[in-house]
């Protein structure tokens, strides 16, 4: 679905990724991992065109992205949530997801159900401007004017950030199985963090969706992911499914 390859970037002459190298396959979730200012936010802005890059490949499908400009690459079915949201706060959410449309003239002029089926609570607040939104419900927002398209890739950078648990409860679930035996553990997080990582996982379990997930959180990124991509100094040190992730390599390249 997504292949990048020999990817370099510089910012003026410092260079930042060195030689990148990324798959992220059709119909599946992969995380990009790595600790603050790596390159992973950089690497996602390469892959939209807001950056340019030195040399190597960014391929999406059957499509040669590097000397397409950025406003043609969404409309090829790549939706992007930057971090820090950016919606448009003086208009409604409404406002907001119709914004949206415009960047597809070839599809249907209105918001697809399937997007309140996720967050009904953007449904509730239609008419209410963006920035009176919670921050969780404006990552709602941003992901769902994302969605407006219907993309083959979802790409969003750090979803769970700056969602503080304010209403907190403990879920005991069992979420998954890691290397090959049955772990229970219980999460406190806010109930939007908790609906965001559903919505994820229905995205691509029932609508087939490929999501590239840059998320600092371990717990969350190993509860919706099944592959992730580690960073460490603008280079790729190491990939694979979610279960290969030792504590060895979250020792080498992820605790702080």
């Amino acid at each position: 679905m997504l292949t990048i390859e020999d990817l370099n970037q510089y910012y003026g002459e410092s260079h930042t990724l060195w030689d990148l190298g990324l798959e992220a396959p059709e119909g599946v979730v992969t995380c990009l991992m790595g600790r603050n200012g790596v390159g992973k936010t950089t690497l996602l802005k390469c892959i939209m065109g807001l950056l340019p890059i030195r040399s190597g490949r960014i391929a999406f499908a059957a499509a040669e992205l590097n000397r397409l400009p950025a406003e043609r690459r969404a409309p090829l079915g790549i939706g992007y949530v930057p971090q820090g949201r950016q919606i448009f706060p003086l208009l409604t959410v409404e406002e907001n997801l119709k914004i949206g449309l415009v960047a597809n003239p070839r599809r249907p002029r209105q918001v697809p159900e399937f997007i309140f089926e996720l967050f009904p609570v953007l449904k509730t607040m239609l008419k209410r401007r963006g920035g009176d939104l919670s921050g969780g419900q404006q990552q709602q927002l941003a992901i769902g004017r994302a969605l407006v398209l219907e993309p083959r890739l979802l790409i969003l950078d750090e979803p769970t950030e700056g969602i503080q648990p304010n209403v907190v409860r403990e879920i005991g679930r069992v979420i998954r199985r890691l290397n090959q035996e049955q772990i229970d553990w219980v999460r406190e997080q806010t109930a939007i963090v908790r609906e965001i990582g559903v919505a994820v996982q229905r995205l691509n379990r029932e609508r087939g969706m490929t999501v590239l997930l840059v998320e600092q959180k371990l717990p969350f990124a190993r509860w919706v992911a099944q592959r992730f991509c580690i960073v460490d100094k603008g280079r790729a040190v190491a990939t694979g499914v979610m279960g290969e992730l030792n504590d060895g390599l979250v020792r080498q390249y992820l605790t702080v």
